[in-house]
């Protein structure tokens, strides 16, 4: 039994030859709706997907996004932020442009998708998903590319495969073919853009269904080269969820928990489509006691919901079947059934239903058609008002949603607002401010990520990380401390106790934790670049270079790595590649203060006074808070007899890192010089004196 197509897509009915101005009205609207988000900047995993992935900005390129582990299991969208960033490199508001286009042509094709099917209210359907806020994660954000790409492929693929059941070609056998073979490709495309598509097979099976009345065997045999690309894209999922730590035993879930976790996820996602308020970055995970037996009452009631629509999908059930199939069918991947390194978040998160919102609210939309169908005069303009406010209400919500991604420390805070207890978000922003030099601050938010979970490697290896920049290592010490004791294997707190040690004078023990940690992770370049440190520090120049050159084999782009070495090489009398290797580390990043900084050293060494000290200033320019370039500007100023200018920069190094002996000496240096003899024996004292 073929379904009858359905042309009544709105209350405003154009001519066949005028319904591109409903495309057009469609995108206009969703472009408006996420107009604000032209000032949002780079949040949470876009440094891992874009501005720091070496396969986009790094030493690896195209090749490896389809040839190593860096794919992930998305391929294709880092092929296209590898495309974007040849052409516009790391402006924000370009790749957000392309992700509300992308979102606002899903909605266009949503549109002629519900058409093909025959659905009542296809453009209101279309423009209801648009709308709605629960996408703003999806389109705000620049990572989700992945939903709005996929997304296009994906429904490409379900509206050239429903044509192809339909026959809908004019052009015979080879058209339709055509049709086919086009379905097979998008659907590629689309697993190739994000796994969450492999619901394909499932979702196709359910248009056979509609379209056809019935699902048979033979009908299947259409779908099994899908069926084997979604095998596919599964595998490689897996493989990459495995590879990032979602089947960590700290976050391991029996499966009673994860029956039991399925129908609140169904549920918590039906009702954000229904009620919208409040939406969160990161929701509150919730445990599932397994023991109770109301703790299945959500899965239970869901599973009789599907029984009971099952049971009338031969009759006027059938539409509020196929909605509720699908719904179910899109949020397979994201039930909780299926490990992720997302649920150790939550549970739930907005960007996961944006396949899935698709069912409910094209079935909302088709009622709302049906009832203005039935009505005439004023209770039909009531009717069309309504729909209009309703959209307009929803655009205005979405269009307050973007603020919130303006920069991910506005999006951190409007999480911990809304979420108190997401110590993800605490310890986020404390990273944030940690970054920015905002000490006192990054402390107490890593404290907050303590409050909230006890038990957290992360919130423990980061505050060692603040007490270090701060010079309290005591207290570093015990937090990444802290952190082994909960996870003996955290490379990370190794090389951060290491460092730690190392800063306090204990060089031998530094060098005995480099080394557990490179043994944990032996491609940890950090770890390599810190052990080099150590070495050169206990003297033993020419195993710190070997140290530095593997940091360097591991990740040729690492500038503190290149300085590092240079500075051994200079040690050694090799000043010649140790500007070669100054300047490498200029040549990746222009700003990095610190090799100018050794290269003024060289300068200084070769006696051009001047030139040193144009170097230390202009580093100082990038970076005013680097103790090392005050202090050695302030030795080159004092050579040069601008003596109160050197005691201001040595005073200030101070200032930056009073542990900072060499500025002490210096600055005692130019008092010295300008006759304060006590101030300046006062300095030495200090200097020497033990710790």
């Amino acid at each position: 039994m073929s379904h009858r197509l359905e042309t009544n897509d709105s209350a405003l009915l154009l001519p066949r030859g005028w319904e591109w101005l409903h495309a057009l009205a469609l995108a206009a609207v969703t472009l408006a709706a996420y107009a604000q988000v032209r000032h949002a900047g780079f949040v949470w995993d876009d440094d891992m997907h874009l501005t720091q992935n070496p396969c986009i900005v790094g030493p690896l390129g195209l090749a490896d996004i389809w040839t190593s582990r860096a794919a992930r299991y998305f391929p294709l969208v880092l092929t296209t932020f590898w495309a974007e960033h040849a052409v516009w490199g790391l402006d924000p508001m370009p790749y957000h442009a392309v992700n509300v286009l992308m979102h606002a042509g899903c909605a266009v094709l949503l549109w002629r998708v519900l058409r093909s099917l025959g659905v009542p209210g296809a453009l209101l359907g279309a423009a209801l998903w648009a709308l709605h806020p629960v996408q703003v994660e999806s389109v705000a954000w620049v990572t989700e590319l992945k939903n709005t790409q996929s997304c296009l492929f994906y429904l490409l693929c379900i509206l050239c495969f429903v044509h192809w059941l339909r026959g809908a070609s004019s052009g015979g056998s080879g058209a339709r073919a055509a049709r086919y073979a086009a379905a097979l490709l998008f659907a590629a495309l689309a697993m190739a853009s994000k796994s969450s598509t492999v619901v394909l097979p499932a979702v196709l099976a359910l248009c056979i269904w509609w379209v056809r009345g019935s699902l048979r065997l033979r009908d299947m045999a259409c779908l099994a080269p899908v069926i084997l690309m979604a095998l596919g894209a599964c595998a490689l999922s897996l493989w990459t969820q495995h590879l990032e730590g979602a089947n960590s035993p700290e976050w391991a879930r029996g499966i009673p928990e994860r029956v039991a976790d399925a129908g609140m996820v169904f549920w918590f996602y039906l009702g954000k489509l229904a009620w919208p308020h409040p939406l969160i970055f990161i929701y509150e995970r919730w445990d599932v006691d397994w023991t109770r037996a109301a703790s299945y009452a959500p899965t239970a009631a869901m599973l009789a919901l599907l029984l009971v629509l099952w049971r009338g999908r031969a009759g006027r059930l059938r539409p509020v079947f196929l909605a509720s199939a699908y719904f179910l069918v899109a949020l397979g991947p994201v039930l909780g059934l299926i490990d992720q390194y997302f649920w150790r978040y939550s549970l739930v998160g907005d960007h996961f239903q944006y396949l899935a919102s698709m069912g409910p609210l094209a079935l909302a939309a088709a009622l709302i058609s049906r009832a203005l169908a039935r009505t005439g005069g004023i209770a039909r303009a009531v009717g069309i008002a309504a729909c209009c406010a309703l959209l307009a209400a929803l655009g205005g919500l979405s269009w307050r949603q973007c603020a919130d991604y303006v920069d991910a420390r506005t999006l951190w805070r409007a999480t911990i607002a809304a979420n108190p207890g997401c110590w993800m978000a605490h310890n986020n922003l404390g990273v944030s401010y940690l970054e920015s030099g905002r000490l006192e601050d990054a402390v107490t938010e890593f404290s907050g990520a303590l409050g909230t979970k006890g038990g957290n490697l992360e919130a423990h290896q980061n505050l060692g990380n603040a007490f270090v920049r701060m010079g309290r290592l005591d207290e570093a010490m015990a937090h990444y401390r802290a952190a082994l004791e909960l996870d003996p294997g955290f490379a990370k707190a190794h090389n951060g106790l290491g460092d730690s040690l190392l800063r306090a004078g204990r060089v031998d023990e530094a060098v005995a934790q480099f080394e557990e940690a490179l043994r944990i992770d032996p491609a940890f370049a950090d770890a390599e670049d810190n052990c080099g440190n150590a070495l050169f520090r206990a003297g033993r120049a020419d195993k710190a270079i070997e140290h530095y050159r593997r940091a360097l084999a591991i990740d040729p782009m690492d500038v503190q790595a290149h300085s590092n070495l240079g500075t051994a090489l200079l040690g050694t009398g090799r000043v010649d590649e140790a500007v070669g290797e100054f300047q490498r580390a200029l040549a990746i990043d222009p700003r990095f203060a610190t090799a100018m900084v050794n290269i003024g050293n060289v300068l200084m060494r070769q006696g051009n006074t001047a030139g040193a000290a144009g170097l230390y200033t202009r580093a100082l320019a990038i970076d005013p808070n680097l103790p090392e370039a005050h202090n050695n500007l302030g030795v080159a100023l004092t050579g040069m007899g601008r003596l109160d200018e050197a005691v201001a920069h040595c005073r200030r190094a101070l200032e930056l890192n009073p542990g900072y002996r060499e500025a002490r000496a210096n600055l005692g240096r130019a008092l010295f010089k300008q006759g304060k003899v006590d101030e300046a024996d006062a300095q030495f004292q200090e200097a020497v004196r033990p710790r």
